[in-house]
């Protein structure tokens, strides 16, 4: 198993140079790999793909963009408690969105819908799509956080609850959808495909049965908690990498996200549907009443703790990287930079516009670039009294990120990486890995493996 990792970083280097030789769009990428970003497309997205506007915000990574100044500032973090109560007219279309976390406390990409029986936010997956992604607008460095949910059931569908910083630091809870009295906990040290962290914590029935679930992140260990009880602790001294001499522990901003997304597509590995449950039934009662897979988001609560000490501080508004060499906490500063932009076609190198208006920038600015959303009534059911849809116009057909392991953040067909090591375990692109346990291995290999053959 050791030396089928090595002979994994050598699978993607080719696989990079099939993807690029066969690319016909003039879609720009970014990791290890391909190296940074131009500067007419500064900002690497959480995906690998270069651009600006929406990939300069959530997500956007330091590392592999132009420079440092190419992402925007992440907004601070602010205690805040959410119910999700007649909420979806609230949420924010993630293609719209230009920064103003003081305006917009979550954006969504996928189909939201409310669900007034529960007082609750749905999440959903209708048949044949790529699910849906909650996303907190500001980043928390250092904190509790509580999601009071239900997740969704059957086999082949994922939900997931985490937090993911933009250089890819990660702390997950994911629910398989054919194992409902266990719950996934996992962590991630800057996209570092390690499949030996995740780890199961039992409890009841996760999709009949409210439960809290937190994340109790601390400098120094890390707590995960179910009905206020600890499940699992991560000591940071346990992470210490003798190789590198550094901490191999979550430690920058992160944003928290929900979703729910298709582990169990027909077009994926064996061994990805295996993990995932087995092939989604896509003709399952819930495709025909409430017309969708669901989870069930009831709350989010949000406790920011201080910085940690020695922090540069010259403001209170937004995380900024500040250092190209260091992309754990040391390289992480508190500024009074603004988050905003003016419009899509801005970066981290322009954002003054930004002081205009938010809505009347993103309408005409959405318009020329090609994205568009869509509001439309659901189902007459008992689920879902108003349905909510934000999806990208450049999406053509189902998204390659649907087939990977992990946290499915990503909706776009466009989004897909070539290569390198900048990807997400709930990243994008069709070769974006990272992995949930020692099967998540599994996954990537044999469908690496599969593709060369």
């Amino acid at each position: 198993m050791i030396g089928l990792k090595f002979s994994l970083l050598s699978i993607v280097s080719l696989l990079t140079v099939v993807i690029e030789a066969s690319s016909d769009d003039d879609t720009v990428y970014c990791n290890s790999t391909i190296g940074a970003c131009p500067d007419d497309k500064p900002c690497c997205s959480q995906y690998g793909v270069c651009g600006s506007g929406v990939y300069c915000l959530g997500g956007c990574n330091p590392r592999y963009s132009y420079n440092l100044s190419a992402c925007m500032p992440m907004p601070i973090c602010k205690d805040s408690q959410t119910v999700f109560n007649n909420y979806s007219s609230q949420v924010k279309n993630q293609y719209t969105y230009l920064g103003d976390a003081e305006a917009n406390d979550w954006i969504y990409e996928g189909t939201i819908a409310d669900y007034d029986d529960e007082n609750a936010l749905l999440l959903t997956m209708p048949q044949y799509s790529d699910g849906a992604v909650l996303s907190s607008t500001r980043y928390m460095w250092y904190g509790k956080v509580s999601a009071r949910m239900k997740s969704s059931h059957l086999g082949g569908v994922v939900t997931a609850f985490i937090m993911f910083s933009s250089v890819q630091d990660e702390i997950d809870y994911e629910f398989i959808g054919d194992n409902l009295t266990n719950v996934q906990t996992n962590y991630y040290f800057e996209g570092d495909l390690n499949w030996t962290h995740s780890s199961n914590i039992s409890t009841s029935d996760t999709f009949d049965n409210y439960h809290v679930y937190e994340i109790d992140w601390k400098e120094d260990h890390l707590d995960w908690i179910v009905d206020g009880k600890i499940g699992r602790t991560l000591y940071k001294n346990h992470t210490y990498n003798s190789s590198t001499g550094q901490y191999d522990y979550p430690q920058t901003p992160a944003r928290v996200q929900l979703s729910i997304w298709p582990g169990g597509l027909n077009t994926s590995s064996y061994w990805t549907k295996l993990w995932a449950g087995g092939e989604i039934n896509w003709t399952a009662p819930d495709i025909e009443d409430p017309g969708y897979y669901y989870a069930t988001v009831q709350s989010v609560n949000i406790t920011c703790y201080d910085p940690p000490s020695g922090t540069k501080q010259n403001g209170s508004r937004a995380y900024r990287y500040v250092n190209s060499k260091n992309f754990t906490q040391a390289g992480v500063a508190i500024t009074n930079d603004t988050t905003v932009m003016g419009s899509l076609d801005d970066s981290g190198f322009n954002p003054e516009n930004g002081k205009s208006s938010s809505s009347s920038s993103s309408s005409s600015s959405t318009s020329s670039r090609s994205f568009t959303t869509q509001s439309r009534a659901s189902k007459s059911s008992s689920k879902g009294s108003s349905e909510t849809s934000a999806q990208s116009g450049q999406t053509t057909g189902t998204s390659s990120s649907s087939q990977q392991t992990g946290f499915v953040q990503n909706m776009k067909s466009t989004s897909a990486s070539a290569g390198g090591s900048s990807s997400s375990s709930g990243g994008a692109g069709s070769l974006d890995i990272n992995a949930n346990g020692l099967m998540h291995a599994f996954v990537v290999i044999a469908g690496a493996v599969l593709a060369l053959v």
